[in-house]
């Protein structure tokens, strides 16, 4: 039965009517595949900070940097690079970023040192910040009011991408240096630019904003109430998975079953973000939320007491709920934004999910040095409970669109 709260969307998110099927197909996986490809170089990080280390002698604080400021110059720049599409069109500023993406793996393997990595890392960070508003809006554009399902596909791409582009730099590394492993991460970067100018159907433009906005914007101060559950769920998700390995070892497990542990995780997060954003667009945004953040604090509950063996047959479907939520959460971005100002309302939810994403391990990091892991661990499961109050909150909002 649907809920209430799954109100579909007036004719005020789109009022351009949806794109022909083959335009909306072929906007999808462009995005998606940039989609990948950006969360790919993201995490492509992780392997290369061993390499790094071993290669200029850094210490910890600077690898930190290094990862640091990526993410950070990502985050930051998602307003400018929303501000930058409403006068150069999304499709242009989304071509433009994945090249300074490209070509910021492709300077870092020209690096010498801690300084040239960091200039190099901060531009491709850079090139990174547009592609989440600029896709996410190309996709909700595309489709109009049927976008929650291909937004929740557009957000498994980047999962897609995590997977593939760090496991490809990996085994890549086992065959040729780390200089070379990079040039043809910029070389795939340049091709998927490519792609993108010679096939994406030119990016809806936004409707000209009402002469008077006398009314309220849609969904009343419903915004603000998805953006805190947007932060609490990723700050939930990544200091789950900061103290989950230590939470493995407390329990016995071996590096390599740590791996597989985390591999566990991911394989149901990715499922979960292909899944939920299709549940909500029949169950409704409340339900679907209700069930994922509760089941997510039962289950992390669960994993801080329950032995190995059965943890580890635990960790897909908390995974699945875990990353679920979020694919819910995009999809109704555009249901909350002014029509006019899509790309700005998902650069401001992006900046704030990314932010929470790198702060909240330290928050959750403090209470583990306090207390422990397993009492860390269980912070984060009152942290999902947070939000049950607050999807609670946003029913009506969305119901009054």
């Amino acid at each position: 039965m649907r809920n209430s709260s799954n109100i579909a969307p007036s004719a005020e998110p789109s009022e351009l009517p949806p794109a022909q099927p083959s335009t909306r197909h072929r906007t999808l996986a462009l995005s998606g595949l940039a989609h990948a490809l950006h969360d790919g170089y993201t995490d492509a990080i992780y392997v290369l900070l061993p390499v790094w280390r071993a290669e200029f002698g850094l210490d910890y604080v600077a690898l930190a940097l290094l990862r640091g400021l990526y993410a950070g110059a990502m985050a930051a720049l998602q307003v400018p690079a929303s501000w930058l599409a409403d006068h150069m069109g999304g499709r242009a500023v989304l071509i433009l970023g994945t090249l300074i993406a490209a070509a910021g793996y492709g300077l870092a393997g020209f690096s010498g040192g801690a300084l040239g990595l960091c200039a190099a890392l901060f531009l491709a960070g850079a090139g990174s910040s547009v592609q989440h508003p600029i896709a996410s809006s190309a996709v909700s554009r595309a489709y109009g009011s049927a976008a929650r399902g291909p937004l929740g596909t557009y957000n498994f791409s980047g999962d897609l991408g995590k997977a593939i582009i760090p496991a490809a730099l990996a085994f890549g590394l086992s065959f040729a240096p780390w200089r070379p492993s990079l040039w043809l991460l910029a070389l795939a970067g340049i091709v998927v630019a490519g792609l993108i100018a010679v096939s994406m159907p030119k990016i809806a433009p936004a409707p000209p904003p009402p002469a008077q906005r006398s009314a309220p914007p849609r969904g009343g101060n419903g915004f603000p109430l998805l953006l805190a559950i947007g932060v609490i769920d990723t700050g939930v998700r990544m200091g789950f998975l900061t103290f989950l390995p230590f939470l493995l070892q407390l329990k016995g497990a071996s590096q390599p079953l740590i791996g597989t542990a985390l591999a566990l995780v991911f394989l149901g997060g990715a499922a979960g973000k292909l899944v939920c954003g299709w549940l909500a667009q029949r169950w409704g945004i409340v339900g679907v939320t209700l069930c994922t953040e509760g089941l997510t604090a039962l289950m992390i509950a669960f994993a801080a007491f329950l032995p190995l063996a059965p943890l580890l047959a635990l960790l897909p479907l908390l995974g699945l709920t875990l990353n679920g939520t979020s694919s819910v959460l995009y999809g109704t971005v555009p249901e909350l934004a002014p029509a006019d100002r899509t790309e700005r309302a998902f650069a401001i939810f992006y900046t704030g999910v990314i932010g929470s994403g790198a702060l909240s391990p330290l928050l959750f990091g403090a209470i583990g040095d306090q207390a422990g892991p397993v009492v860390a661990t269980l912070g984060t499961a009152v942290a999902a409970l947070v939000n049950l109050p607050l999807a609670l909150a946003l029913g009506p909002k969305l119901a009054r669109q």
